[in-house]
Protein backbone atom coordinates (compact mmCIF):
# COMPACT_ATOMS: atom_id res chain seq x y z
CA UNK A 1 0.00 0.00 0.00
CA UNK A 2 1.16 4.06 -0.77
CA UNK A 3 -0.61 6.49 0.84
CA UNK A 4 -0.58 9.96 -0.51
CA UNK A 5 -1.50 13.57 0.79
CA UNK A 6 -2.52 16.62 -0.84
CA UNK A 7 -1.84 20.02 0.75
CA UNK A 8 -4.50 22.39 -0.85
CA UNK A 9 -5.63 25.68 0.62
CA UNK A 10 -9.13 24.44 1.20
CA UNK A 11 -8.32 20.74 2.81
CA UNK A 12 -6.22 17.60 3.10
CA UNK A 13 -6.79 15.01 0.85
CA UNK A 14 -5.39 11.30 1.69
CA UNK A 15 -5.51 8.73 -0.49
CA UNK A 16 -4.29 5.00 -0.26
CA UNK A 17 -3.61 2.94 -3.18
CA UNK A 18 -3.03 -0.62 -3.76
CA UNK A 19 0.36 -0.63 -5.10
CA UNK A 20 0.21 -3.57 -8.14
CA UNK A 21 -2.87 -2.21 -9.22
CA UNK A 22 -2.75 1.58 -8.96
CA UNK A 23 -6.91 1.25 -7.64
CA UNK A 24 -7.53 3.27 -5.16
CA UNK A 25 -8.44 1.47 -1.50
CA UNK A 26 -10.08 4.52 -0.09
CA UNK A 27 -9.66 8.81 0.40
CA UNK A 28 -10.08 10.91 3.10
CA UNK A 29 -10.63 14.71 2.74
CA UNK A 30 -10.63 16.95 5.73
CA UNK A 31 -11.87 19.50 6.59
CA UNK A 32 -15.48 19.02 5.21
CA UNK A 33 -16.09 22.28 5.10
CA UNK A 34 -13.07 24.62 3.04
CA UNK A 35 -10.35 25.54 5.48
CA UNK A 36 -10.59 29.40 6.50
CA UNK A 37 -7.68 31.87 5.17
CA UNK A 38 -6.53 34.59 7.00
CA UNK A 39 -7.01 38.07 5.78
CA UNK A 40 -5.62 40.97 7.73
CA UNK A 41 -5.50 43.77 4.61
CA UNK A 42 -6.63 43.73 1.19
CA UNK A 43 -4.68 41.37 -1.09
CA UNK A 44 -3.27 39.06 2.00
CA UNK A 45 -3.63 35.72 2.53
CA UNK A 46 -2.29 33.18 5.60
CA UNK A 47 -3.17 29.89 7.36
CA UNK A 48 -1.87 28.34 10.15
CA UNK A 49 0.60 25.57 9.79
CA UNK A 50 -0.69 24.14 12.73
CA UNK A 51 -4.13 23.50 11.26
CA UNK A 52 -2.99 21.85 8.38
CA UNK A 53 -1.12 18.96 10.17
CA UNK A 54 -4.35 18.37 12.94
CA UNK A 55 -6.43 18.35 9.35
CA UNK A 56 -3.64 16.04 8.23
CA UNK A 57 -3.71 13.55 11.51
CA UNK A 58 -8.11 13.54 10.87
CA UNK A 59 -7.98 12.83 7.38
CA UNK A 60 -5.52 10.00 8.36
CA UNK A 61 -7.27 8.34 11.17
CA UNK A 62 -10.63 8.68 9.14
CA UNK A 63 -8.89 7.09 5.81
CA UNK A 64 -7.66 4.02 8.26
CA UNK A 65 -10.74 3.65 9.46
CA UNK A 66 -12.15 3.24 5.79
CA UNK A 67 -9.46 1.54 4.33
CA UNK A 68 -9.03 -1.20 7.42
CA UNK A 69 -5.40 -1.16 6.59
CA UNK A 70 -3.27 -2.49 8.93
CA UNK A 71 -1.07 0.67 9.26
CA UNK A 72 2.59 -1.91 9.00
CA UNK A 73 1.00 -2.61 5.13
CA UNK A 74 1.77 1.24 4.15
CA UNK A 75 4.97 1.00 2.64
CA UNK A 76 5.88 4.53 2.14
CA UNK A 77 4.37 8.23 2.02
CA UNK A 78 3.85 11.03 -0.50
CA UNK A 79 3.41 14.94 -0.36
CA UNK A 80 2.14 16.98 -2.82
CA UNK A 81 1.42 20.62 -1.56
CA UNK A 82 0.12 24.04 -2.27
CA UNK A 83 3.24 25.78 -3.83
CA UNK A 84 4.47 28.78 -2.89
CA UNK A 85 3.73 29.74 0.76
CA UNK A 86 6.39 30.81 3.58
CA UNK A 87 6.87 28.58 6.35
CA UNK A 88 9.12 29.87 9.42
CA UNK A 89 10.30 27.66 12.21
CA UNK A 90 13.09 28.08 15.37
CA UNK A 91 15.52 25.98 15.87
CA UNK A 92 13.32 23.84 18.30
CA UNK A 93 10.44 23.47 14.83
CA UNK A 94 8.24 25.83 16.55
CA UNK A 95 6.19 27.79 13.59
CA UNK A 96 7.10 31.44 13.90
CA UNK A 97 4.28 33.22 12.33
CA UNK A 98 1.10 32.25 10.33
CA UNK A 99 2.21 31.04 6.72
CA UNK A 100 1.97 33.51 3.81
CA UNK A 101 0.19 31.05 1.18
CA UNK A 102 0.20 31.27 -2.63
CA UNK A 103 -2.50 34.18 -3.66
CA UNK A 104 -1.13 36.73 -1.28
CA UNK A 105 -0.35 39.57 -2.75
CA UNK A 106 2.16 41.78 -0.26
CA UNK A 107 5.66 40.83 -2.04
CA UNK A 108 4.80 42.18 -5.53
CA UNK A 109 6.31 45.55 -5.19
CA UNK A 110 9.60 43.69 -3.46
CA UNK A 111 9.61 41.54 -6.26
CA UNK A 112 9.01 44.16 -9.04
CA UNK A 113 11.59 46.29 -7.35
CA UNK A 114 14.10 43.20 -7.09
CA UNK A 115 13.43 42.74 -11.16
CA UNK A 116 14.31 46.51 -12.06
CA UNK A 117 17.38 46.33 -9.72
CA UNK A 118 19.37 43.23 -10.62
CA UNK A 119 17.78 43.41 -14.09
CA UNK A 120 15.33 41.96 -15.95
CA UNK A 121 17.47 40.39 -18.22
CA UNK A 122 19.59 38.76 -15.59
CA UNK A 123 16.33 37.29 -13.78
CA UNK A 124 15.13 36.11 -17.07
CA UNK A 125 17.75 34.29 -17.58
CA UNK A 126 19.30 32.98 -14.95
CA UNK A 127 15.73 32.49 -12.36
CA UNK A 128 13.70 32.05 -15.68
CA UNK A 129 10.83 34.03 -13.82
CA UNK A 130 10.55 37.87 -12.24
CA UNK A 131 11.30 37.34 -8.31
CA UNK A 132 7.80 38.82 -8.12
CA UNK A 133 5.36 37.67 -5.51
CA UNK A 134 6.66 34.47 -4.77
CA UNK A 135 8.39 32.82 -1.76
CA UNK A 136 11.91 34.61 -2.03
CA UNK A 137 10.11 38.14 -2.11
CA UNK A 138 7.60 36.95 0.85
CA UNK A 139 10.86 36.41 3.01
CA UNK A 140 12.26 39.72 1.90
CA UNK A 141 8.74 41.19 3.21
CA UNK A 142 8.69 39.00 6.12
CA UNK A 143 12.67 40.62 6.83
CA UNK A 144 11.94 44.52 6.48
CA UNK A 145 8.41 44.51 8.26
CA UNK A 146 9.07 41.76 10.98
CA UNK A 147 12.48 42.17 12.65
CA UNK A 148 12.19 40.22 14.99
CA UNK A 149 10.07 37.13 13.87
CA UNK A 150 13.28 37.61 11.07
CA UNK A 151 15.46 37.11 13.88
CA UNK A 152 14.50 34.26 14.79
CA UNK A 153 13.97 32.07 11.73
CA UNK A 154 16.43 28.79 11.72
CA UNK A 155 14.59 27.35 8.32
CA UNK A 156 12.23 29.02 5.71
CA UNK A 157 10.29 26.30 4.15
CA UNK A 158 7.42 25.55 1.66
CA UNK A 159 4.31 23.74 3.10
CA UNK A 160 5.21 20.41 1.93
CA UNK A 161 8.88 21.11 3.97
CA UNK A 162 7.03 21.75 6.54
CA UNK A 163 4.57 18.62 6.96
CA UNK A 164 7.63 16.34 6.08
CA UNK A 165 9.36 18.21 8.77
CA UNK A 166 6.34 17.69 10.99
CA UNK A 167 6.72 13.60 9.88
CA UNK A 168 10.36 13.01 10.25
CA UNK A 169 11.79 15.74 12.13
CA UNK A 170 14.00 16.26 10.03
CA UNK A 171 13.99 19.98 7.51
CA UNK A 172 14.63 19.87 4.02
CA UNK A 173 13.55 20.78 0.95
CA UNK A 174 13.97 19.53 -3.58
CA UNK A 175 15.31 21.57 -6.42
CA UNK A 176 11.74 21.61 -8.03
CA UNK A 177 11.24 23.34 -4.94
CA UNK A 178 13.51 25.60 -4.60
CA UNK A 179 12.71 26.36 -8.09
CA UNK A 180 9.12 27.81 -7.35
CA UNK A 181 10.27 29.58 -4.54
CA UNK A 182 12.60 31.79 -7.45
CA UNK A 183 15.32 29.92 -4.52
CA UNK A 184 17.28 28.26 -7.53
CA UNK A 185 19.48 29.80 -10.35
CA UNK A 186 18.97 27.89 -13.68
CA UNK A 187 22.59 29.27 -15.39
CA UNK A 188 24.66 27.90 -11.94
CA UNK A 189 22.49 24.94 -11.27
CA UNK A 190 22.67 26.57 -7.69
CA UNK A 191 20.77 28.31 -5.20
CA UNK A 192 19.65 31.94 -6.29
CA UNK A 193 22.73 33.60 -3.96
CA UNK A 194 22.66 36.81 -5.84
CA UNK A 195 19.37 37.40 -5.26
CA UNK A 196 19.55 36.29 -1.96
CA UNK A 197 22.59 38.27 -1.24
CA UNK A 198 20.20 41.54 -2.94
CA UNK A 199 17.12 40.21 0.08
CA UNK A 200 20.04 40.36 2.40
CA UNK A 201 19.04 36.48 3.22
CA UNK A 202 21.05 34.25 4.69
CA UNK A 203 21.54 30.87 2.40
CA UNK A 204 21.54 29.06 5.31
CA UNK A 205 18.19 29.90 6.08
CA UNK A 206 17.27 27.49 3.54
CA UNK A 207 17.36 23.75 3.91
CA UNK A 208 19.00 21.21 2.32
CA UNK A 209 17.99 19.87 -0.90
CA UNK A 210 16.86 15.65 -1.31
CA UNK A 211 15.73 14.46 -5.04
CA UNK A 212 12.05 14.66 -5.12
CA UNK A 213 11.98 10.70 -5.75
CA UNK A 214 13.89 9.18 -3.07
CA UNK A 215 13.79 8.22 0.94
CA UNK A 216 13.43 11.99 2.18
CA UNK A 217 13.21 10.94 6.18
CA UNK A 218 10.77 8.50 8.21
CA UNK A 219 8.18 8.60 11.05
CA UNK A 220 9.11 9.95 14.13
CA UNK A 221 7.77 7.96 16.85
CA UNK A 222 5.71 11.06 17.93
CA UNK A 223 4.38 11.60 14.45
CA UNK A 224 3.69 7.82 13.86
CA UNK A 225 1.50 7.92 17.04
CA UNK A 226 -0.27 11.03 16.15
CA UNK A 227 -0.93 9.96 12.69
CA UNK A 228 -1.78 6.66 13.73
CA UNK A 229 0.76 4.62 11.23
CA UNK A 230 3.84 2.73 11.98
CA UNK A 231 7.32 4.36 13.27
CA UNK A 232 10.07 4.58 10.69
CA UNK A 233 7.95 4.68 7.62
CA UNK A 234 9.63 6.62 4.86
CA UNK A 235 8.42 9.45 3.07
CA UNK A 236 10.03 9.17 -0.33
CA UNK A 237 8.25 11.88 -2.38
CA UNK A 238 7.74 15.67 -2.35
CA UNK A 239 6.24 18.27 -4.98
CA UNK A 240 4.12 21.16 -5.47
CA UNK A 241 0.55 20.96 -6.04
CA UNK A 242 0.94 21.53 -10.01
CA UNK A 243 4.28 19.97 -11.11
CA UNK A 244 2.68 16.90 -8.83
CA UNK A 245 -0.87 17.37 -10.73
CA UNK A 246 1.22 16.92 -13.77
CA UNK A 247 3.00 13.59 -12.61
CA UNK A 248 -0.52 12.46 -11.25
CA UNK A 249 -1.10 12.95 -15.26
CA UNK A 250 2.14 11.16 -16.11
CA UNK A 251 2.55 14.02 -17.94
CA UNK A 252 6.72 13.81 -18.22
CA UNK A 253 7.87 14.89 -21.09
CA UNK A 254 7.80 17.83 -23.83
CA UNK A 255 4.53 18.87 -25.53
CA UNK A 256 2.51 17.00 -22.81
CA UNK A 257 0.28 19.01 -20.67
CA UNK A 258 -1.66 18.77 -17.68
CA UNK A 259 -4.85 21.52 -16.84
CA UNK A 260 -6.64 21.65 -13.19
CA UNK A 261 -9.16 24.10 -12.36
CA UNK A 262 -9.80 24.45 -8.31
CA UNK A 263 -9.43 27.11 -6.07
CA UNK A 264 -6.87 28.48 -8.69
CA UNK A 265 -6.82 26.88 -12.57
CA UNK A 266 -3.62 25.82 -13.74
CA UNK A 267 -2.05 24.69 -17.49
CA UNK A 268 1.35 23.01 -17.23
CA UNK A 269 3.34 22.12 -20.05
CA UNK A 270 6.58 20.73 -20.08
CA UNK A 271 9.55 21.69 -22.37
CA UNK A 272 12.96 20.31 -22.86
CA UNK A 273 14.87 23.94 -22.93
CA UNK A 274 14.57 26.62 -20.05
CA UNK A 275 12.77 29.00 -21.78
CA UNK A 276 10.81 32.06 -20.11
CA UNK A 277 8.40 34.65 -20.76
CA UNK A 278 9.76 37.96 -21.22
CA UNK A 279 7.13 39.62 -19.16
CA UNK A 280 7.20 36.36 -16.54
CA UNK A 281 3.18 36.10 -16.99
CA UNK A 282 3.67 32.46 -17.09
CA UNK A 283 7.09 30.97 -14.43
CA UNK A 284 9.18 27.96 -15.74
CA UNK A 285 10.35 25.99 -12.39
CA UNK A 286 12.17 22.70 -12.55
CA UNK A 287 9.95 19.46 -13.34
CA UNK A 288 9.44 16.63 -11.03
CA UNK A 289 11.60 14.15 -13.11
CA UNK A 290 14.23 16.64 -14.43
CA UNK A 291 17.48 15.24 -14.30
CA UNK A 292 20.89 15.97 -15.59
CA UNK A 293 21.16 14.19 -18.90
CA UNK A 294 17.35 14.68 -19.41
CA UNK A 295 16.11 17.95 -18.57
CA UNK A 296 12.73 18.61 -17.91
CA UNK A 297 10.98 22.01 -17.41
CA UNK A 298 7.39 22.91 -16.09
CA UNK A 299 5.64 26.05 -17.61
CA UNK A 300 2.76 27.16 -15.42
CA UNK A 301 -0.04 29.48 -15.92
CA UNK A 302 -2.03 30.73 -13.09
CA UNK A 303 -5.39 32.10 -12.72
CA UNK A 304 -6.25 32.39 -8.88
CA UNK A 305 -9.94 33.68 -9.74
CA UNK A 306 -11.44 30.06 -11.06
CA UNK A 307 -12.78 27.73 -8.67
CA UNK A 308 -13.25 30.42 -6.10
CA UNK A 309 -15.03 32.58 -8.43
CA UNK A 310 -17.81 29.56 -9.00
CA UNK A 311 -18.08 29.71 -5.11
CA UNK A 312 -18.59 32.72 -4.89
CA UNK A 313 -21.53 32.16 -7.15
CA UNK A 314 -22.79 29.33 -5.14
CA UNK A 315 -22.84 31.93 -1.98
CA UNK A 316 -23.84 34.78 -3.26
CA UNK A 317 -26.16 34.65 -6.11
CA UNK A 318 -27.51 30.60 -6.03
CA UNK A 319 -27.51 29.86 -2.27
CA UNK A 320 -28.80 26.45 -1.72
CA UNK A 321 -27.86 25.04 -5.38
CA UNK A 322 -25.43 22.20 -5.75
CA UNK A 323 -22.66 22.74 -8.28
CA UNK A 324 -24.56 20.51 -10.90
CA UNK A 325 -27.56 22.60 -10.27
CA UNK A 326 -25.62 25.39 -11.31
CA UNK A 327 -24.14 23.74 -13.89
CA UNK A 328 -27.28 23.09 -15.80
CA UNK A 329 -28.51 26.40 -15.13
CA UNK A 330 -25.53 27.99 -16.61
CA UNK A 331 -25.80 25.78 -20.33
CA UNK A 332 -29.65 27.43 -20.28
CA UNK A 333 -28.11 30.47 -21.46
CA UNK A 334 -26.18 30.68 -25.19
CA UNK A 335 -22.73 30.91 -25.73
CA UNK A 336 -21.11 34.27 -24.97
CA UNK A 337 -24.17 34.83 -22.32
CA UNK A 338 -25.57 36.97 -24.72
CA UNK A 339 -22.94 39.73 -24.57
CA UNK A 340 -22.21 39.16 -20.64
CA UNK A 341 -18.53 38.78 -20.09
CA UNK A 342 -17.33 38.02 -16.35
CA UNK A 343 -13.52 38.93 -15.52
CA UNK A 344 -12.20 36.59 -13.01
CA UNK A 345 -9.68 37.75 -11.47
CA UNK A 346 -10.35 38.72 -8.09
CA UNK A 347 -8.51 36.46 -5.97
CA UNK A 348 -5.45 38.78 -5.29
CA UNK A 349 -2.50 39.53 -7.87
CA UNK A 350 -2.63 37.54 -10.95
CA UNK A 351 0.57 36.58 -12.55
CA UNK A 352 -0.34 36.48 -16.54
CA UNK A 353 -1.92 40.54 -15.31
CA UNK A 354 1.67 40.96 -14.73
CA UNK A 355 1.30 40.50 -11.14
CA UNK A 356 -1.64 43.37 -10.99
CA UNK A 357 -4.43 42.74 -8.81
CA UNK A 358 -6.58 44.01 -11.01
CA UNK A 359 -10.33 42.51 -9.42
CA UNK A 360 -13.09 40.70 -10.74
CA UNK A 361 -15.79 42.62 -12.87
CA UNK A 362 -19.30 41.73 -14.78
CA UNK A 363 -19.36 43.73 -17.66
CA UNK A 364 -22.33 44.11 -20.48
CA UNK A 365 -24.69 43.09 -18.12
CA UNK A 366 -28.28 44.30 -19.11
CA UNK A 367 -31.33 44.14 -16.83
CA UNK A 368 -33.87 43.54 -19.80
CA UNK A 369 -31.94 40.30 -21.07
CA UNK A 370 -29.99 38.71 -18.46
CA UNK A 371 -30.57 36.20 -15.44
CA UNK A 372 -28.99 33.97 -13.41
CA UNK A 373 -28.30 31.62 -16.12
CA UNK A 374 -26.59 34.35 -17.82
CA UNK A 375 -24.03 35.28 -14.81
CA UNK A 376 -23.08 31.37 -14.12
CA UNK A 377 -22.59 30.69 -17.66
CA UNK A 378 -20.50 34.08 -18.46
CA UNK A 379 -18.23 32.70 -14.93
CA UNK A 380 -17.46 29.72 -16.45
CA UNK A 381 -16.28 31.11 -19.82
CA UNK A 382 -14.92 33.86 -18.46
CA UNK A 383 -12.37 31.07 -16.29
CA UNK A 384 -12.20 29.65 -19.60
CA UNK A 385 -10.97 32.28 -21.42
CA UNK A 386 -8.33 33.98 -18.97
CA UNK A 387 -6.75 30.51 -19.18
CA UNK A 388 -6.79 30.45 -22.92
CA UNK A 389 -5.31 34.07 -22.59
CA UNK A 390 -2.63 32.58 -20.63
CA UNK A 391 -2.11 29.48 -22.94
CA UNK A 392 -1.63 31.63 -25.50
CA UNK A 393 1.72 33.10 -24.05
CA UNK A 394 2.75 29.78 -23.51
CA UNK A 395 2.23 28.83 -27.28
CA UNK A 396 4.23 32.14 -27.99
CA UNK A 397 7.13 30.45 -26.09
CA UNK A 398 7.37 27.71 -28.54
CA UNK A 399 5.46 25.14 -26.63
CA UNK A 400 2.98 23.07 -28.68
CA UNK A 401 0.10 21.66 -27.71
CA UNK A 402 -2.35 19.50 -29.42
CA UNK A 403 -3.72 17.67 -25.84
CA UNK A 404 -4.61 18.45 -22.55
CA UNK A 405 -5.18 16.19 -19.79
CA UNK A 406 -6.73 16.84 -16.08
CA UNK A 407 -8.43 15.13 -13.65
CA UNK A 408 -12.07 14.58 -13.52
CA UNK A 409 -12.59 16.58 -10.83
CA UNK A 410 -13.61 20.31 -9.51
CA UNK A 411 -14.48 22.48 -12.32
CA UNK A 412 -14.09 19.84 -15.18
CA UNK A 413 -16.97 18.10 -14.04
CA UNK A 414 -19.16 20.63 -15.80
CA UNK A 415 -19.82 19.42 -18.75
CA UNK A 416 -20.35 23.04 -19.91
CA UNK A 417 -16.90 24.52 -18.29
CA UNK A 418 -15.16 20.95 -20.17
CA UNK A 419 -16.94 22.28 -23.47
CA UNK A 420 -15.92 26.00 -23.65
CA UNK A 421 -12.35 24.64 -22.69
CA UNK A 422 -12.05 22.45 -25.71
CA UNK A 423 -13.27 24.42 -28.38
CA UNK A 424 -11.38 27.89 -26.89
CA UNK A 425 -8.03 26.17 -26.54
CA UNK A 426 -9.04 23.94 -29.58
CA UNK A 427 -7.14 21.34 -27.64
CA UNK A 428 -8.35 17.84 -27.10
CA UNK A 429 -8.76 17.34 -23.49
CA UNK A 430 -8.55 13.66 -22.13
CA UNK A 431 -10.02 13.18 -18.22
CA UNK A 432 -8.48 11.03 -16.41
CA UNK A 433 -9.12 8.99 -12.99
CA UNK A 434 -6.88 10.96 -10.69
CA UNK A 435 -5.83 13.63 -8.67
CA UNK A 436 -2.88 15.10 -6.59
CA UNK A 437 -3.04 12.48 -3.30
CA UNK A 438 -3.20 9.39 -5.93
CA UNK A 439 -0.45 11.56 -7.74
CA UNK A 440 1.81 11.87 -4.14
CA UNK A 441 1.15 8.23 -3.43
CA UNK A 442 2.54 6.91 -7.11
CA UNK A 443 5.29 9.11 -6.59
CA UNK A 444 6.08 7.59 -3.28
CA UNK A 445 6.18 4.54 -5.07
CA UNK A 446 8.52 5.42 -7.77
CA UNK A 447 10.63 6.93 -4.43
CA UNK A 448 10.48 3.80 -2.25
CA UNK A 449 11.53 1.93 -5.73
CA UNK A 450 8.25 -0.65 -5.25
CA UNK A 451 8.03 0.48 -8.83
CA UNK A 452 10.75 -0.07 -11.42
CA UNK A 453 10.04 2.87 -13.71
CA UNK A 454 7.27 4.99 -14.91
CA UNK A 455 5.44 2.91 -16.37
CA UNK A 456 4.88 0.61 -13.50
CA UNK A 457 3.65 3.19 -11.35
CA UNK A 458 0.80 4.30 -14.02
CA UNK A 459 -0.47 0.95 -14.62
CA UNK A 460 -4.21 2.38 -12.57
CA UNK A 461 -4.16 5.23 -14.65
CA UNK A 462 -7.29 5.35 -17.27
CA UNK A 463 -8.87 8.04 -19.40
CA UNK A 464 -12.53 8.26 -19.03
CA UNK A 465 -13.58 10.47 -20.85
CA UNK A 466 -12.33 12.33 -24.03
CA UNK A 467 -14.13 15.81 -25.12
CA UNK A 468 -12.73 16.83 -29.06
CA UNK A 469 -13.43 19.98 -30.48
CA UNK A 470 -16.52 20.69 -32.43
CA UNK A 471 -15.73 22.69 -35.54
CA UNK A 472 -19.31 23.87 -35.76
CA UNK A 473 -18.78 25.64 -32.07
CA UNK A 474 -15.72 27.16 -33.12
CA UNK A 475 -16.80 30.59 -34.57
CA UNK A 476 -19.35 30.91 -31.09
CA UNK A 477 -16.94 30.98 -28.96
CA UNK A 478 -14.28 32.46 -31.29
CA UNK A 479 -16.87 35.69 -30.85
CA UNK A 480 -17.37 35.25 -26.97
CA UNK A 481 -13.11 34.94 -26.19
CA UNK A 482 -13.14 38.44 -28.41
CA UNK A 483 -16.05 40.38 -27.05
CA UNK A 484 -13.98 39.18 -23.70
CA UNK A 485 -10.67 40.51 -24.47
CA UNK A 486 -12.49 43.38 -25.37
CA UNK A 487 -14.16 43.38 -21.70
CA UNK A 488 -10.67 42.86 -20.59
CA UNK A 489 -9.54 46.33 -21.95
CA UNK A 490 -5.71 45.69 -21.11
Amino acid sequence: MLLGYDLGSSSIKATLIRAQTGEVVASATYPKQEMSMISKKPGWAEQKPDDWWTNIKNATQELLLKSRTPKDRIQAIGISYQMHGLVLVDEEQNVLRPSIIWCDSRAVEIGKKAFHDLGGEFCLENYLNSPGNFTASKLKWVKDNEPETYERIYKAMLPGDYVAMKMTGEINTTTSGLSEGIFWDFRSKSVADKLLSYYGIDPNILPDIVDTFSAQGQLTAKAAKELGLSEGTKICYRAGDQPNNAFSLNVLNAGEVAATAGTSGVIYGIMETPEHDPLSRVNTFVHVNHAKKKERYGVLLCVNGTGILNSWLQKNLVEGATYDDMNEMAMQAPIGADGLSFIPFGNGAERIMENNDTGARLSGLNFNRHNQSHILRAGQEGIVFALNYGFNIMKEMGMEINTIRAGHANMFLSPLFREAFANVTCAKLELYNTDGAQGAARGAGIGSKVYANYEEAFKGLKSIETVEPSPALFGAYEDAYENWLKNLNI
